[in-house]
């Protein structure tokens, strides 16, 4: 299997330019006894220098067909294979201590970024390709007009670091957009955390989901219930401008009335 068809519904595009997957690999470090998992294989441009690198690579792959080219290309003792939607796999089942990488599809980036989030506890660090305009998302600062639920989200559970842009001509077919990668670690128990990551989950979606108006009209159902100047947040200002720690001392203001029983 020289060539495949990338098939759209999986939003594949192959990585095949060689300085890329140099970099790529430089920043995961491999090391022989790592748990290693990658996300979307594909012609195996990544997995093939991992399997140099680990004793044992465990990869994720939905397309059948790269399944088989998989399977016929390497051996079982120097790949295991899991033919499923990413989606749907839970990670508990290979322990602590994962590094998980991936050229992710952009159509589940985000989805597949929150599917990750509760296996944080188990998580060495995740580098990823996904698309720029994401990981810009990821790791914007409040002010930032990137700025929204997927930073706020992501860095209540990372710490994350943009790495480096990879054009468009690095893969085939090339996408309409520019790519980045980014390393994700999570952050330690003693982190600054909600006391309910629910109501958390729930007050940041909300604050963003109509994100020019001021916080006091978008909360306006639960509005009584906030003192604005005990949670350090100005009624007026709109979700972009609150960082992590008000959303966090928000959430716990919160928490009583929108808790469940």
């Amino acid at each position: 299997m020289q060539h495949h068809q990338a098939r759209k519904r999986f939003g594949q595009n192959f990585l095949h330019d060689e300085g890329v997957i140099h970099q790529i690999v430089r920043a995961i470090d491999p090391q022989p006894t790592d748990k290693l998992i990658e996300i979307g294989p594909g012609m195996s441009a990544l997995t093939q220098p991992l399997t140099q690198a680990v004793d044992q690579l465990t990869v994720i792959e939905i397309d059948r067909d790269l399944v088989a080219f998989l399977e016929r290309k390497y051996r079982p003792e120097q790949l295991q294979i899991i033919s499923a939607d990413v989606l749907t796999v839970d990670f508990s089942q290979f322990g602590s201590g994962l590094r998980i990488v991936g050229n992710l599809p952009y159509n589940i980036s985000s989805p597949l970024l929150f599917h990750l989030m509760q296996y944080a506890d188990q998580v060495l660090d995740q580098h990823f390709m996904l698309q720029k305009e994401v990981i810009d998302r990821m790791v914007a600062q409040p002010g930032d007009a990137a700025y929204g639920r997927l930073s706020v989200m992501l860095q209540s559970r990372y710490r994350m670091v943009k790495l480096f842009d990879v054009g468009p001509e690095a893969f085939d077919p090339a996408p309409k957009v520019t790519s980045a990668v980014v390393r994700m670690r999570p952050l330690k128990a003693d982190r600054l955390q909600a006391k309910d990551e629910a109501v958390f989950a729930q007050v940041v979606a909300k604050a963003f989901s109509q994100r020019r108006k001021m916080l006091r009209r978008v909360l306006a159902d639960w509005a009584p219930q906030i003192n604005w100047e005990a949670v350090g947040i100005d009624p007026t200002a709109r979700a972009e401008q609150v960082s992590l720690a008000q959303y966090i001392a928000l959430s716990d203001a919160l928490t009583p009335l929108l808790a469940a029983p």
